[in-house]
């Protein structure tokens, strides 16, 4: 979101809102922007539905390493909440636009920037601790439960929290803040996840060639199991990834353009695309984790029986 250089922070807010919540610069998108605030609606039922169905069924498996399920679920509650703030505040922020309701224009503008920067980044770093976790425990093995406990778990999740609430509500000072704040976060975490994810593969071909001309039906098992959680992992931060990118490409557009309501448009949208995220999430968790789908389905069957 980067925008002009200001001499201060005041003016660097009054600069961020003017052209955001402007009737002459946005005057002839507003069919576009009730588009996208009809389908970000449906979006936000989705991910709330979804994500709540994940948590209820998180809670009920007990196969899962404690550790392990605590991440899944940090992410999917920062999953739900975009469900449940982020993109009502959006859809409000684009319909004050339409309605050319200003003062509401730019509490919702400021609203959807610092909820966007607190969920965002908690969610690219839950999804890198995962793929750090899934290196620990495939290289660390009988340690690994001594190593990766729930207590510290807790602490590296509530400091994902922390940092990000921080940095996002620094927007109330400088806008610019937040935004370096995720220019470091997201480099950090894709070299990360890259690096974890490539010696997980050197590490589970390595012990593919060694159980192979040996009958070692515990190991190729094991190998299996590491393998199934290795992809669950990786098409979460794939997705991620895929939903993200369109939003930073964007962004440099922006940070380097004059504004013009195309490129505005096109930075709704991609907007959108990092909200689908959160809607994407639970399909993967059904889809990847045998044990998610099962519980997942035992609880809409147990609604629907209560129901009738």
């Amino acid at each position: 979101m980067e925008m002009r250089n200001t001499s201060s922070a005041g003016e660097n807010y009054i600069s961020y809102s003017q052209i955001f919540c402007s009737a002459k610069d946005l005057a002839g998108l507003h069919k576009e922007l009730i588009t996208l605030s009809v389908f970000n609606t449906t979006l936000a039922f989705i991910a709330f539905i979804g994500n709540a169905l994940i948590l209820f069924a998180l809670h009920k498996e007990t196969s899962l390493h404690s550790p392990t399920k605590l991440l899944l679920r940090n992410l999917s509650v920062s999953d739900l909440l975009v469900g449940v703030i982020s993109e009502p505040l959006v859809v409000a922020y684009w319909m004050s636009v339409v309605f050319k309701q200003w003062s509401i224009c730019r509490l919702t503008l400021g609203s959807t920037f610092i909820s966007t920067y607190i969920l965002g980044p908690v969610s690219l770093l839950t999804l890198t601790s995962i793929s750090v976790d899934r290196l620990l425990a495939l290289t660390l093995g009988l340690r690994y439960r001594q190593v990766v406990t729930l207590k510290r778990t807790w602490v590296i999740v509530i400091s994902f929290w922390v940092l990000s609430s921080i940095a996002a509500t620094m927007y109330l000072w400088d806008y610019h803040i937040p935004l370096w704040y995720g220019n470091i976060v997201t480099p950090l975490c894709l070299v990360t996840s890259i690096f974890s994810y490539t010696k997980i593969y050197l590490k589970l071909r390595h012990h593919r060639v060694q159980v192979q001309g040996h009958i070692n039906q515990g190991a190729h098992l094991n190998i299996e199991r590491h393998k199934k959680a290795v992809s669950s992992a990786m098409w979460l931060q794939f997705t991620l990834v895929l939903c993200y990118l369109p939003a930073g490409l964007v962004g440099e557009l922006w940070a380097n353009s004059k504004f013009s309501s195309s490129l505005y448009l096109a930075r709704q949208c991609a907007s959108t695309l990092v909200f689908l995220n959160s809607s994407l999430n639970p399909l993967l968790y059904c889809w990847k984790i045998k044990e998610v789908r099962q519980a997942v389905k035992d609880t809409i069957r147990q609604l629907f029986s209560s129901s009738s």
